[in-house]
């Protein structure tokens, strides 16, 4: 539970790779509370490649799975990327670099929800 605490006193939490494996009982209540705690107050971004209309059939309870997703989706700002994986353009161009910092992170999210 403290590290639980640790995460949902953050003003942004990124969760990369939602959805790889099954939500298990276990993981479904932390996912729920951390949600629920979250919910409406602080930003989140989930990042997947499991398209959102799949996430249902992710979590093992379906009542949780309505509730989590139902915080989640309908205050959501969708971005769905299109294109060639940056994996695999890093790979094909070795001077190729992403750095991210917070700053451009923020400017760039911010540019997308204006437009």
């Amino acid at each position: 539970m403290k590290e639980l605490n640790k995460i949902e006193s953050h003003d942004l939490l990124i969760i990369d790779d939602f959805g790889l494996q099954p939500i298990n009982n276990e993981k479904q209540m932390i996912l729920m509370d951390l949600i629920e705690d979250r919910n409406q107050k602080r930003a989140t971004i989930f990042c997947s490649q499991i398209p959102v209309k799949n996430w249902f059939d992710l979590i093992e309870e379906k009542t949780i799975a309505d509730a989590i997703l139902d915080r989640i989706i309908h205050s959501a700002t969708r971005f769905e990327l299109k294109g060639e994986s940056m994996r695999k353009k890093m790979k094909s161009n070795k001077k190729f670099s992403l750095i991210l910092t917070q700053e451009s992170i923020i400017k760039t999210l911010s540019t997308l929800l204006r437009n």
